[in-house]
């Protein structure tokens, strides 16, 4: 085959699963099981001297209370152990809690993560939450 004819054919089959709405499986994953996951992880104690810690129970009811009704589906949560290092330079160990959640797909996703964020922080003094987000192939 000439040269021009493998073009040819290259755009002949490129054009049919365009057209044919074929999808190539991204690392083994078909298109119809990739959704966006994020996963909020939360502090669980604070510097500020009249919220010391974030009990379990406080914890569930910031669950009960921010998450599951902006995020009524399901999600997961996970004992974590945060650590990091201070503007001081002393590392820093405190106990979080990480928030796994497989997003709907809807344009006000990201704006129901941050609502969370912002209520956690505001509620227990904290200074930040940290959000990943990324696109996994999900299978229930």
């Amino acid at each position: 085959m000439s040269f021009p004819g493998v073009w040819a054919v290259a755009a002949i089959v490129g054009g049919c699963l365009v057209l044919s709405g074929c999808e190539t499986p991204r690392y083994g994953c078909p298109s119809t099981r990739m959704r966006a996951t994020a996963e909020l992880v939360f502090g669980r104690s604070s510097d500020d001297p009249d919220h010391r810690s974030v009990t379990e129970a406080d914890f569930i009811r910031f669950l009960d209370e921010e998450v599951t009704p902006r995020f009524p589906d399901g999600l997961t949560v996970v004992d974590a152990q945060g650590r990091w290092s201070a503007p001081a330079g002393s590392a820093v160990h405190r106990p979080s809690k990480m928030v796994m959640v497989v997003l709907r797909g809807r344009a006000d996703d990201h704006r129901r993560l941050d609502a969370v964020r912002e209520a956690y922080k505001r509620r227990y003094h904290q200074q930040s939450v940290l959000l990943l987000t990324r696109g996994d192939c999900v299978s229930f």
